[in-house]
Protein backbone atom coordinates (compact mmCIF):
# COMPACT_ATOMS: atom_id res chain seq x y z
CA UNK A 1 0.00 0.00 0.00
CA UNK A 2 1.25 3.50 -0.75
CA UNK A 3 1.31 6.35 1.20
CA UNK A 4 -1.40 7.83 -1.00
CA UNK A 5 -3.58 4.83 -0.75
CA UNK A 6 -3.13 5.07 2.96
CA UNK A 7 -3.98 8.82 3.20
CA UNK A 8 -7.20 8.21 1.16
CA UNK A 9 -8.33 5.62 3.50
CA UNK A 10 -7.68 7.91 6.53
CA UNK A 11 -9.51 10.49 4.67
CA UNK A 12 -12.28 8.18 4.32
CA UNK A 13 -12.21 7.29 7.74
CA UNK A 14 -12.27 10.47 9.20
CA UNK A 15 -15.51 11.23 6.94
CA UNK A 16 -17.30 8.06 8.23
CA UNK A 17 -16.69 9.30 11.63
CA UNK A 18 -18.18 12.77 11.01
CA UNK A 19 -21.05 12.20 9.05
CA UNK A 20 -22.80 10.23 12.08
CA UNK A 21 -22.41 13.08 14.17
CA UNK A 22 -23.51 15.36 12.24
CA UNK A 23 -26.75 13.45 11.57
CA UNK A 24 -27.33 13.32 15.24
CA UNK A 25 -27.15 17.09 15.97
CA UNK A 26 -29.54 17.22 12.58
CA UNK A 27 -32.03 14.54 14.22
CA UNK A 28 -31.59 16.36 17.53
CA UNK A 29 -32.53 19.77 15.92
CA UNK A 30 -35.63 18.51 13.72
CA UNK A 31 -36.55 16.37 17.35
CA UNK A 32 -36.90 19.96 19.33
CA UNK A 33 -38.56 21.88 16.85
CA UNK A 34 -41.25 19.16 16.92
CA UNK A 35 -41.42 19.59 20.41
CA UNK A 36 -42.41 23.01 20.42
CA UNK A 37 -38.95 24.98 20.55
CA UNK A 38 -39.67 27.53 18.37
CA UNK A 39 -37.17 28.16 15.28
CA UNK A 40 -34.82 30.88 17.05
CA UNK A 41 -31.65 32.24 15.31
CA UNK A 42 -29.66 30.31 17.05
CA UNK A 43 -31.35 27.04 16.07
CA UNK A 44 -31.32 28.50 12.80
CA UNK A 45 -27.75 28.52 13.07
CA UNK A 46 -26.67 24.85 14.50
CA UNK A 47 -29.11 23.70 11.39
CA UNK A 48 -27.43 25.82 8.58
CA UNK A 49 -24.09 24.55 9.84
CA UNK A 50 -24.74 21.22 10.38
CA UNK A 51 -26.43 21.43 6.71
CA UNK A 52 -23.03 22.82 5.56
CA UNK A 53 -20.80 20.53 7.28
CA UNK A 54 -22.57 17.30 5.92
CA UNK A 55 -22.22 19.18 2.56
CA UNK A 56 -18.61 19.62 2.91
CA UNK A 57 -18.20 16.14 4.06
CA UNK A 58 -19.90 14.38 1.74
CA UNK A 59 -17.47 16.24 -0.65
CA UNK A 60 -14.19 15.64 0.85
CA UNK A 61 -15.46 11.92 0.98
CA UNK A 62 -15.36 11.64 -2.80
CA UNK A 63 -12.18 14.44 -3.48
CA UNK A 64 -10.07 13.14 -0.68
CA UNK A 65 -11.29 9.18 0.00
CA UNK A 66 -10.24 5.90 -1.21
CA UNK A 67 -12.04 4.25 -4.22
CA UNK A 68 -10.87 1.19 -6.19
CA UNK A 69 -9.54 1.81 -10.00
CA UNK A 70 -12.70 0.67 -11.53
CA UNK A 71 -15.57 1.89 -8.98
CA UNK A 72 -18.52 3.85 -10.50
CA UNK A 73 -20.69 6.79 -8.63
CA UNK A 74 -23.90 8.05 -9.69
CA UNK A 75 -25.06 11.53 -9.78
CA UNK A 76 -26.72 12.13 -7.07
CA UNK A 77 -23.62 11.03 -4.73
CA UNK A 78 -21.70 13.11 -7.15
CA UNK A 79 -24.61 15.82 -6.42
CA UNK A 80 -24.48 15.82 -2.89
CA UNK A 81 -20.40 16.46 -3.35
CA UNK A 82 -21.38 19.53 -5.98
CA UNK A 83 -23.36 20.86 -2.83
CA UNK A 84 -20.35 21.19 -0.76
CA UNK A 85 -20.07 24.25 -2.91
CA UNK A 86 -23.88 26.04 -1.23
CA UNK A 87 -23.45 28.78 0.80
CA UNK A 88 -19.82 29.55 -0.88
CA UNK A 89 -18.54 33.01 -2.74
CA UNK A 90 -18.88 29.89 -6.15
CA UNK A 91 -21.85 29.15 -8.03
CA UNK A 92 -21.29 25.49 -9.67
CA UNK A 93 -22.53 24.14 -13.05
CA UNK A 94 -22.46 20.57 -13.52
CA UNK A 95 -24.78 18.75 -16.60
CA UNK A 96 -25.55 15.39 -14.47
CA UNK A 97 -25.05 12.33 -15.82
CA UNK A 98 -26.48 8.82 -14.93
CA UNK A 99 -23.07 7.74 -13.52
CA UNK A 100 -19.22 8.66 -13.87
CA UNK A 101 -15.83 7.18 -12.34
CA UNK A 102 -15.01 7.31 -9.18
CA UNK A 103 -11.61 9.09 -10.07
CA UNK A 104 -13.34 11.09 -12.76
CA UNK A 105 -16.06 12.23 -10.21
CA UNK A 106 -12.96 12.93 -7.81
CA UNK A 107 -11.27 15.07 -10.30
CA UNK A 108 -14.07 17.03 -11.37
CA UNK A 109 -14.50 18.43 -7.53
CA UNK A 110 -10.45 18.59 -7.13
CA UNK A 111 -10.60 20.82 -9.78
CA UNK A 112 -13.90 22.83 -8.39
CA UNK A 113 -12.17 23.36 -5.09
CA UNK A 114 -9.24 24.73 -6.80
CA UNK A 115 -11.59 26.92 -9.06
CA UNK A 116 -13.00 27.89 -5.09
CA UNK A 117 -9.38 29.18 -4.28
CA UNK A 118 -8.43 30.97 -7.37
CA UNK A 119 -11.41 32.86 -7.26
CA UNK A 120 -11.50 34.77 -3.72
CA UNK A 121 -14.20 36.96 -4.52
CA UNK A 122 -16.37 34.13 -6.19
CA UNK A 123 -17.53 33.73 -9.72
CA UNK A 124 -18.84 30.57 -11.85
CA UNK A 125 -17.36 27.49 -12.68
CA UNK A 126 -18.67 24.89 -15.00
CA UNK A 127 -17.66 21.85 -15.20
CA UNK A 128 -17.19 19.90 -18.79
CA UNK A 129 -17.00 16.17 -19.07
CA UNK A 130 -14.81 16.03 -22.25
CA UNK A 131 -12.18 16.33 -21.76
CA UNK A 132 -12.83 16.33 -17.78
CA UNK A 133 -12.19 20.60 -16.80
CA UNK A 134 -13.91 23.36 -15.16
CA UNK A 135 -14.05 26.06 -17.05
CA UNK A 136 -14.34 29.92 -14.66
CA UNK A 137 -15.82 33.12 -14.88
CA UNK A 138 -15.20 36.13 -12.37
CA UNK A 139 -13.68 39.34 -10.91
CA UNK A 140 -10.51 38.50 -10.11
CA UNK A 141 -8.46 35.56 -10.32
CA UNK A 142 -5.09 34.40 -7.63
CA UNK A 143 -2.72 33.20 -10.54
CA UNK A 144 -0.29 32.57 -8.21
CA UNK A 145 2.93 29.76 -8.93
CA UNK A 146 1.45 28.98 -5.18
CA UNK A 147 -1.60 27.89 -6.39
CA UNK A 148 -0.86 27.09 -9.89
CA UNK A 149 2.32 25.66 -9.65
CA UNK A 150 1.10 21.82 -7.85
CA UNK A 151 -1.24 21.42 -10.38
CA UNK A 152 1.56 20.92 -13.51
CA UNK A 153 4.80 20.57 -11.00
CA UNK A 154 5.39 17.52 -8.76
CA UNK A 155 8.34 18.85 -7.06
CA UNK A 156 6.14 21.93 -5.74
CA UNK A 157 4.46 21.47 -2.27
CA UNK A 158 2.01 23.29 -1.66
CA UNK A 159 0.85 24.17 2.03
CA UNK A 160 -1.80 22.03 3.65
CA UNK A 161 -4.68 24.58 3.02
CA UNK A 162 -3.94 24.29 -0.75
CA UNK A 163 -3.41 20.88 -0.97
CA UNK A 164 -6.49 19.88 -3.23
CA UNK A 165 -4.03 21.52 -6.22
CA UNK A 166 -1.88 19.03 -6.23
CA UNK A 167 -4.07 16.27 -5.18
CA UNK A 168 -6.19 17.18 -8.70
CA UNK A 169 -2.67 16.72 -10.41
CA UNK A 170 -2.32 13.66 -9.16
CA UNK A 171 -5.99 12.58 -10.08
CA UNK A 172 -5.17 13.24 -13.58
CA UNK A 173 -1.99 11.61 -13.46
CA UNK A 174 -3.68 8.44 -12.45
CA UNK A 175 -5.97 8.97 -15.36
CA UNK A 176 -2.97 9.41 -17.53
CA UNK A 177 -3.51 12.77 -18.01
CA UNK A 178 -2.31 16.37 -17.21
CA UNK A 179 -3.82 19.58 -16.14
CA UNK A 180 -4.00 22.92 -19.18
CA UNK A 181 -3.91 25.93 -17.77
CA UNK A 182 -5.30 28.77 -20.29
CA UNK A 183 -6.78 32.17 -18.70
CA UNK A 184 -8.06 35.36 -20.36
CA UNK A 185 -10.00 38.05 -19.57
CA UNK A 186 -11.71 37.28 -16.79
CA UNK A 187 -11.74 33.85 -17.18
CA UNK A 188 -9.48 30.69 -16.70
CA UNK A 189 -9.85 27.04 -17.71
CA UNK A 190 -8.58 24.09 -15.89
CA UNK A 191 -8.32 21.04 -18.07
CA UNK A 192 -7.07 17.59 -17.71
CA UNK A 193 -5.65 16.62 -21.38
Amino acid sequence: MTQSDLSALIGSRICHDLISPLGAIGNGLELLQMSGVGDSPEMALIRDSVETANARVRLFRIAFGAAAPDQRIGWPEVAQGVQGFADRKLTVEWTPMSEMSRAEARLGLLLLMCAETLMPRGGSARVRHQPMGVEMTGERFRPEPEFLGPLTDSSIDPPASEVHFTLARRAASQLGRRIEIQSGDGTMTLTAV
